[in-house]
């Protein structure tokens, strides 16, 4: 009887048993774990009960100041104390005034007792039972947003990846070359990575000789630090490092620059060399501490804790298993490395001598397929020539030594990718903290908190200022370095689709070169010299387009590698002016199309009603072609307009319609398809869980920064910053005024006014798109000859204009037309920049650079300085290395300093917001002005970009950078500050088009 009740009633209700710390959070339970409502204890009630301190739940029989004495004792004993008296329950009941539990109260409603040695084993196992499901809830401990295990086995494989890249990739050729040697026959390799196996073994060799020549003999220029690294690290490290470089050349000719290539390389050896050395340290300690730690005890307490600190450090490091924390990795790794930084000098000395010795032993032969019958043409892959390089204008060239590789080569770069070791990778833990100029982000990489491109002054600076001054800006890093994101598949599904059937669509470069012309048979000079016009053209198409198949397949080939993990992460640092960038520099959301279309949050969110809406207007954003200048109602209509091709487009995205191939942003613009059809096909669309980033984007955002500075109310209006029906478009107002001045001009007779026939040539072709780039820089500093440029590229596109010379004119003037239309229009804008621009000129006057402090604290020195050239014998050539001299370039620093500064203020703005939506629980990236988040915060966001954007212009940004100018330089004259207006800054906060 005793056993069915009691499996009854500890069937009925099970709870945890909690100890008196955790009672805040327990709302009905008893001591041995039944509920009040528990029909076992309404069953066996007594008369009376003793109300306990839980919150709506009688302890039976117990007296209110009777306590669980700690979690050990519930746990472990099921002790209860009084004050004075402690008393125990350890299965047998002793003489309380009331009922101990349950149990006893079954005991006292019965007249034989003779079964209470049964209860009692009952009870017993009945606490055990409860032990048990107590150990089984307890809360999971997190870190980084997943469990401990987790959390670790992450942490082993992102320090294997930082650690052992290069030297996994040197295993594999070992691997490789001792299986051929085995089974005498070569193994079914893709050409490029069969090309990396044959230069491997006679490259490893020659540098081992090398090492061994440089042994004691330093008058051998690099010799000091050539047996720093293995001769097997440093032929992959070259090998690939090489390659690299060559793939991630813009001008796509198949070539670099000697000094270009030997810096990169030395400075891949000395960082992995400083890897390996404090690997290799740990290692040998590790053997004899062991020893150590077992056999004596520590002299004192604070010593014990050193020691088991290092030992656990030591650990992670050498085994790479079992890390919990490695905050002070990197930190360690400086500390015990006394030897001093290479220096660029010894960079290209070793980086030249590596690119040497890989030219003396890679050869190439054409894949066996395109062999004829006679002998095998076997070559260099790489050669050292000397170019002359035609500067920018046309004004001179200089001559440099670059290293070209051989056609089948460059051909091979294409799909050598994803045989790459790419350093930097996304981080599969979320990024350490930023505590220091070079500590946080990656776990051994080397990290820098600003990338200062070798300004020591910048870099300086950012080193000496307080930690406490900057934590503003590591906060926010460390916001936007810790959300996590995953590989869309369906998109990359659909991306490598169109990637091997040649490109072209969405887009994508095309896969296929543009034929050569045919030499005309003929002698006429004239038509010789148009075919090898031609002849360059399509040269210089066909170099872009192998740039650009490089670039997809690179970002391809890491969306590959990180599509089956559960998510990643992007360290993030700040450029000199403090705007902030991912630290992995190809597959990001800073990229393309293609790079935001194949990424997505890992963290999905259930849509919502709000949510829902945002996702059509975002839909709507994405297909553009001025869809996205409608309101906010009119982009929701269009998207409702519109399902059916939705639905096809996410069912069927290359077999059906294609609608989704002419948006602006087609990945994006099918990933949103996918995510919309899902809701609404659900049976409840807001409960839909979307991983998808909402965009809201600024308005011509350096305008709207420049509107607030000066209170400009007609240049607020132009920007959004006010509240209107839609969003008002600034590269329309232009374009409208531009036409009008054309109208007028077009009216003029010609023989007086030249700027009638340019007006009347161009009066078709002005629209929003002709002027859109130049309205966008001219508040970064667009030159005269910058815009024109902009305009003749515009022209030349469409066609409209044959004659060079003609089209050169008529850019000069529709220059001239947009600056001048863009300075009636935003007056306030342009009386910022010139007294921003006098501002630096009267300091550069001085032989000083100009410095400022952002809102956030960051401390900004512009790095422009005249150059001085520093001459360098390698073992390949002799290279000019540039080093910054003492004097400053006067006019860069009065040009630069308006946009910088304006860019320092957008930067501030958008750390602001992510640390902001953080505390709000809100998942935040950002890509300078335009601000992301999941769909259904998108209207939490935008109320707190609004109200950071109100709180950083309330403050007197301009007259404390008047202050700080005249504190510096005390004896200098400064121009007065301008004339502002009277906009009212709050009215941003209910403009619905501010950021859209």
């Amino acid at each position: 009887m005793w056993r069915s009740l009691l499996k009854q009633a500890s069937h009925t209700h099970k709870s945890k048993f909690v100890p008196e710390s955790c009672t805040s959070s327990l709302s009905s339970s008893s001591s041995t774990g039944f509920c009040q409502t528990s029909a076992f204890i309404n069953k066996f009630r007594p008369s009376k009960a003793i109300n306990h301190g839980f919150s709506g739940c009688p302890i039976l029989g117990f007296r209110e100041n009777y306590v669980f004495p700690s979690q050990k004792d519930c746990l472990g004993r099921f002790g209860f104390s009084h004050s004075g008296n402690p008393l125990t329950f350890s299965g047998k009941f002793w003489n309380f005034k009331g009922y101990a539990s349950a149990a006893e109260a079954i005991v006292s409603n019965e007249d034989d007792l003779s079964g209470s040695e049964e209860i009692n084993e009952l009870v017993e196992a009945m606490i055990k039972e409860e032990r048990k499901e107590s150990f089984s809830k307890q809360p999971k401990i997190m870190v980084g947003g997943m469990g401990v295990a987790k959390y670790n086995t992450l942490k082993r494989r992102q320090i294997k990846i930082e650690t052992e890249a290069w030297e996994e990739a040197a295993k594999e050729y070992q691997e490789l070359i001792a299986d051929m040697c085995q089974q005498k026959l070569a193994p079914n390799l893709p050409y490029v990575k069969s090309l990396f196996l044959g230069w491997f073994e006679p490259l490893r060799d020659s540098i081992a000789a090398e090492q061994e020549v440089c042994k004691g003999n330093f008058k051998i220029s690099h010799a000091a630090y050539f047996n720093e690294l293995s001769a097997d690290m440093m032929a992959v490290v070259t090998m690939h490092k090489l390659m690299g470089l060559l793939m991630t050349n813009t001008a796509g000719t198949g070539g670099i620059r000697v000094v270009q290539a030997a810096c990169q390389i030395g400075e891949a050896i000395e960082n992995e060399a400083r890897i390996q050395k404090f690997l290799e340290k740990t290692k040998k300690k590790n053997t004899t501490d062991k020893k150590s730690v077992t056999e004596s005890e520590p002299e004192t307490t604070e010593q014990g804790k050193l020691a088991k600190n290092e030992e656990k450090l030591r650990k992670k490091v050498t085994q790479l298993m079992k890390k919990q924390k490695v905050h002070q990795v990197r930190e360690i790794v400086k500390g015990r490395d006394t030897s001093k930084p290479w220096g660029q000098e010894a960079h290209v000395k070793v980086g030249c001598r590596l690119i040497q010795l890989l030219m003396e032993n890679a050869y190439i032969q054409p894949p066996v397929d395109q062999i004829g019958d006679g002998p095998p043409d076997i070559r260099p892959a790489f050669v050292h020539a000397l170019k002359n390089v035609i500067k920018d204008g046309n004004k001179g060239s200089r001559r440099y030594g670059v290293i070209e590789c051989d056609p089948l080569v460059r051909k091979g770069l294409e799909k050598t990718a994803k045989h790459m070791v790419i350093p930097y990778m996304p981080m599969l833990v979320p990024p350490q903290n930023w505590t220091g100029y070079d500590q946080g982000a990656y776990l051994f990489l080397p990290s820098y908190v600003m990338r200062t491109h070798g300004a020591k002054q910048q870099r300086e600076t950012v080193k000496r200022t307080p930690r406490k001054q900057l934590e503003p800006v590591f906060e926010a890093l460390d916001t936007l370095g810790n959300t996590k994101w995953r590989i869309n598949r369906r998109i990359l599904g659909v991306v490598d689709r169109l990637w091997a059937n040649g490109g072209r669509l969405a887009d994508l470069v095309d896969r296929e070169d543009v034929p050569l012309p045919e030499e005309p048979d003929t002698e006429d000079e004239t038509e010789i010299r148009k075919w090898k016009w031609k002849v360059k053209a399509v040269k210089k198409e066909n170099n872009e387009r192998h740039s650009q198949r490089c670039d997809v397949e690179l970002k391809l080939a890491v969306a590959r590698k990180m599509k089956d993990e559960v998510g990643f992460y992007y360290p993030h640092n700040l450029d000199f002016r403090g705007r902030a960038y991912p630290m992995h520099p190809y597959l990001n959301h800073l990229g393309s199309d293609l790079c935001r279309g194949v990424l997505e949050f890992a963290e999905g969110r259930p849509l919502g009603k709000s949510g829902l809406r945002w996702l059509k207007i975002h839909l709507a954003n994405l297909y553009a072609g001025g869809v996205d200048k409608l309101s906010y109602e009119g982009r929701v209509e269009f998207t409702e307009s519109h399902l059916d091709d939705i639905f096809d487009s996410a069912d069927r995205p290359l077999e059906g319609k294609r609608w989704w191939l002419s948006a602006e942003d087609p990945f994006q613009c099918l990933a949103a398809c996918i995510n919309l059809s899902e809701a609404l096909r659900s049976s409840i669309p807001e409960a839909t869980i979307s991983h998808m980033p909402v965009h809201q984007d600024g308005s011509c955002n350096g305008l709207q920064h420049y509107a607030a500075l000066g209170r400009d109310k007609l240049g607020a209006a132009a920007v959004n910053l006010v509240a209107g029906d839609k969003p008002a478009d600034v590269y329309s107002g232009i374009a409208a005024r531009v036409l009008d001045i054309m109208k007028r001009d077009a009216q003029e007779d010609p023989a007086t006014n030249p700027n009638a026939l340019h007006a009347r040539l161009l009066i078709n072709q002005v629209d929003r798109k002709l002027v859109k780039q130049t309205v966008m820089t001219s508040v970064y500093g667009v030159t005269y000859v910058g815009a024109r440029d902009q305009i003749k590229r515009r022209l030349k596109e469409r066609g409209a204009i044959a004659d060079d010379t003609q089209l050169f004119v008529a850019s000069c003037y529709a220059a001239r037309t947009t600056l001048t239309a863009l300075g009636e229009m935003f007056q306030a804008a342009r009386s910022i920049m010139g007294w921003l621009g006098e501002c630096a000129k009267v300091i550069a006057s001085e032989n000083q650079p100009v410095r400022w402090v952002t809102p956030l604290g960051l401390p900004v020195v512009q790095p422009y300085r005249q150059l001085g050239r520093h001459l360098i014998k390698t073992s390949l050539q002799v290279l000019t290395l540039q080093r910054e001299t003492d004097k400053v370039m006067v006019k860069r620093q009065r040009t630069a300093f308006p946009p910088n500064f304006v860019h320092s203020l957008d930067g501030s703005h958008m750390m602001m917001t992510a640390v902001a939506c953080k505390k709000a629980g809100l998942n935040f990236a950002g890509v300078h002005d335009s601000y992301w988040t999941h769909a259904c915060d998108v209207d939490e966001m935008n109320r707190i970009l609004r109200e950071k954007f109100v709180e950083l212009y309330e403050a007197p940004i301009l007259e404390n950078l008047l202050e700080s100018f005249q504190k510096a330089f005390p004896s200098l004259n400064f121009p007065p500050l301008p004339e502002r207006g009277d906009f009212d800054l709050r009215e941003v906060l209910e403009s619905p088009y501010f950021f859209n």
